[in-house]
């Protein structure tokens, strides 16, 4: 048996990335097993597009850092290209929804430093003359885009990993992955392998080996077509001409890309009705091989391709790529710890595979070297699927997926497959009374609640058909008093002689008293704000905590590894327990009429009865109002909102949901993990730094936070916005005078005060003054709110 640090499974673009990425980083022992040879799969058929383009700053910096690895490292480390042609590339459109979206990546852009250039129609002919512009809008291009030989890439990789004292070993492939002890046990053909640390990085094989790990891995994969063409007169006549390569260019609206390819061109189609492979398993002979073409499917994306580029139509078809590509149902790769399992890790999933490959190689490498990721991981974290991701599930979000691969991506986008996994015992009645559902971590929740049935969310950028419902919930929130179904909160019982003690050291925060409610933040070791917890202490051997629908998976996982030494017994409620909102200067009147218990003040956590029922009631309020969560066993939840309701409705009490909520949390300034606070950011510059004791403590991220230089370096304030036809949403850029200086995380029009609020960092905390934001292509005044604009004494949370 051979032992080794780390096993990596797949030498594809992302799993040798990571293999070179460790071993730069000194972790030498190291071995890379791969069933064939490497970039069999997917990489070796990828047409090797890389860009800059992304909505999310994270998957942004995966394809940037791939584009510098591949363009410039690579190749000063190797004496050899890895055939990176920086050429360039744009997005063209006739959809107005497009432009807003172009304009909004463009912001975000100038925030990361890689600024890409709104286009008119006059620019797009400048930059491709080959394009008809008959309908086009505008475009986006992006300089520093281009492609790469992914073959040329990946062994580049392999050679500088293997030269550093990594280890490959080629037609070797798992037959059989089991834990023994603290280690994990591999079974090739070859060996067997005795490793601390183990990685799914199989890509086309990543189903079959999570499965072998003990996990169902969310991906299914995807028959993908690409045509490459013969001569194309037109592209010869420019080369000729000593004119640069053209530009790649995509049509996200007909669904399709072009790359000059030599003297030829690459038309790559994505059909709206994507054609799933073998989502079952893979067949064990599958290598480097590929599908017949099926060219019936894209007849018609191909036919809007000529009629756009028509140079395309000159070349005729010299070959056809059919292989398979993995998705994902959020298109996102799977990096990070695998759920449950101690030192197994994923890195697999990505229909981006070499786009993205070099960049998660580095970012997983990181999180396993350094105990926490360099960058926001909520985007790519493994975990953010659960069990609920069923077969049926990530199929159909494959299908939706691969069909929207171009689709716009509007800031509350609710897409329709894959729903009605989680419900909460309150569903039903939520949708009679006009609620309209989005999605959490497989739950449906409200996200507000409509006049008409059947109402759906208009999608845009712009304020939306459901401004004015969300306006009458706080309204009636902040009058009277308001129900909300808040059942989707992640939600575990800690129980034991060492309830408190855990608690303790848990986070940044103590434990509150007996019968009190407490915030508490859980820090990487770098002191960046892992988790977030409410934590209600129902006695010294008895904590509640709860936390966002999204980190349930990772935050069991936390608290898992945080009880080795202590003796407790952890429980994940999620399923068990319902929790009603009850918000609003009414909602003491309307739940004391239902209770003959008296109930505490702010901040209380106490067991009483209502209407005849066990409810848990946490004194706690997300909105700014007196108000209270209660918690109840699955089984009673109907009941007692029925009861709520009833007591509720000839006092004036009425519903709101996750929208409303939202627009109340900005007006106290409150933050929200996951978009706010995030590891990137301690809790001294997110603004909850009141929140962290560490005199006479020991947590993780301690003596970092402690020792982190220059704290005052980032700083999150919450900005009155200028008022415009777009309120703000996310990641928008932040200017003093002509300089970025921060980012929006978060934003939305404030009912109750009137104010277009935005939470953002300022990465300058001496920027105060003369600031503006860029929503949309357009600047927008920007004050600091040196408090919060409603009730900022707590005057009514406290009542």
């Amino acid at each position: 048996m051979i032992t080794a640090q780390v096993v990596i499974i797949g030498g594809g673009a992302m799993g040798t990335s990571l293999l070179y990425h460790l071993v730069k980083a000194g972790w030498t022992d190291v071995v890379l097993v791969e069933k064939n040879d490497l970039t069999h799969g997917s990489t070796w058929h990828a047409a090797g597009l890389c860009t800059h383009f992304a909505h999310n700053p994270t998957i942004q910096e995966l394809r940037a850092t791939s584009v510098r690895l591949y363009r410039d490292i690579l190749p000063e480390e190797t004496g050899h290209s890895c055939g990176f042609h920086r050429s360039g590339a744009m997005r063209i459109t006739r959809n107005p929804d497009r432009m807003d979206e172009f304009a909004h990546v463009a912001g975000l852009s100038e925030f990361t430093g890689y600024p890409l250039e709104v286009l008119t129609p006059e620019r797009i002919a400048e930059l491709h003359p080959l394009t008809e512009l008959d309908g086009l809008l505008g475009g986006i291009y992006e300089p520093d885009d281009g492609h790469v030989d992914p073959t040329l890439a990946t062994n580049a990789m392999a050679q500088v990993a293997v030269r550093g004292g990594g280890t490959i070993k080629r037609y070797n492939p798992v037959n059989a992955i089991r834990r023994e002890g603290n280690d994990w046990i591999v079974e090739t053909a070859k060996e067997t392998y005795c490793t601390t640390h183990i990685v799914n990085a199989a890509g086309t094989w990543g189903w079959e080996i999570g499965h072998m790990m003990g996990l169902n891995i969310p991906s299914v994969p995807v028959l993908h077509q690409y045509l490459v063409t013969d001569t194309v007169p037109e592209v010869a006549d420019r080369i000729a001409a000593g004119q640069p390569e053209l530009p790649m260019i995509r049509d996200p609206e007909e669904s399709w890309y072009i790359r000059q390819e030599r003297d030829g061109l690459i038309l790559g189609p994505y059909e709206k009705d994507a054609q799933v492979w073998s989502v079952d398993g893979v067949p064990p002979e599958f290598g480097a091989d590929l599908m017949p073409p099926d060219l019936d499917r894209v007849e018609h994306i191909v036919e809007a391709a000529m009629n756009r580029v028509p140079a395309v139509g000159n070349g005729g078809v010299k070959s056809v790529i059919n292989g398979p590509i993995t998705f994902t149902p959020d298109a996102n790769p799977l990096i990070g710890p695998a759920h449950g399992l101690e030192n197994a890790w994923l890195l697999t999933g990505s229909s981006m595979g070499v786009m993205e490959g070099g960049g998660s190689g580095w970012f997983l490498a990181h999180w396993m070297t350094h105990g926490a990721p360099p960058m926001d991981a909520l985007a790519v974290d493994s975990r953010r699927f659960g069990k609920w991701a069923d077969r049926d599930y990530r199929v159909e979000k494959a299908i939706e997926c691969f069909g929207l691969q171009f689709g716009v991506h509007y800031p509350h986008e609710e897409r329709p497959a894959g729903r009605g996994l989680r419900l909460s015992p309150l569903h039903d009645l939520m949708i009679e009374r006009g609620a309209v559902m989005g999605a959490a971590y497989g739950w449906e929740r409200p996200n507000w609640f409509a006049d008409t049935p059947d109402a759906v969310a208009d999608e845009t950028f712009r304020r939306a058909n459901w401004f004015a419902p969300v306006a009458r919930e706080c309204k009636v929130v902040t009058e009277t008093a308001a129900l909300a179904d808040l059942s989707v909160f992640a939600k575990f019982e800690v129980t034991g002689p060492d309830a408190r003690a855990f608690v303790e050291s848990l986070g940044a925060n103590r434990a509150p008293k007996i019968g009190r409610v407490g915030l508490t933040h859980v820090l990487t070791p770098a002191g960046g704000v892992s988790s977030e917890f409410t934590v209600a202490m129902l006695s010294d051997e008895h904590a509640y905590l709860t936390s966002a629908a999204a980190a349930e998976e990772r935050d069991w996982d936390l608290l898992q590894a945080h009880a080795a030494g202590y003796d407790v017994q952890l429980h994940n409620t999620c399923e068990e327990l319902a929790v009603i909102g009850l918000m609003g200067p009414k909602s003491r009147e309307i739940l004391q009429s239902l209770c003959d218990d008296a109930l505490g003040l702010w901040l209380s956590a106490q067991q009483i009865t209502v209407a005849g029922i066990p409810v848990r009631a946490l004194r706690v309020s997300y909105v700014g109002e007196l108000g209270w969560e209660l918690h109840v066993a699955r089984e009673h939840a109907a009941e007692l909102f029925l009861a709520l309701e009833a007591t509720g409705k000839p006092r004036g009490a009425g519903l709101y949901g996750a929208y409303a909520a939202n627009a109340m949390r900005l007006e106290k300034g409150y933050r929200g993990w996951g978009s706010d606070l995030t590891t990137e950011r301690t809790p001294d510059e997110s603004g909850v730094g009141f929140l962290v004791r560490p005199e006479g403590r020991s947590f993780t991220g301690c003596d970092a936070l402690l020792a982190r230089p220059n704290p005052e370096a980032w700083d999150m304030v919450l900005l009155d916005v200028e008022p415009g036809e777009v309120d703000p949403f996310y990641a928008h850029p932040v200017y003093q005078g002509d300089c970025v200086v921060g980012v929006v995380t978060s934003g939305a029009y404030g009912h109750r005060t009137g104010k277009v609020l935005a939470l953002a960092y300022l990465r300058d905390a001496t920027a105060r003054d003369n600031l503006n934001i860029e929503i949309l292509g357009k600047r927008r005044a920007a004050e600091i709110l040196s408090a919060p604009p409603f009730d900022p004494q707590n005057e009514r949370l406290k009542s």
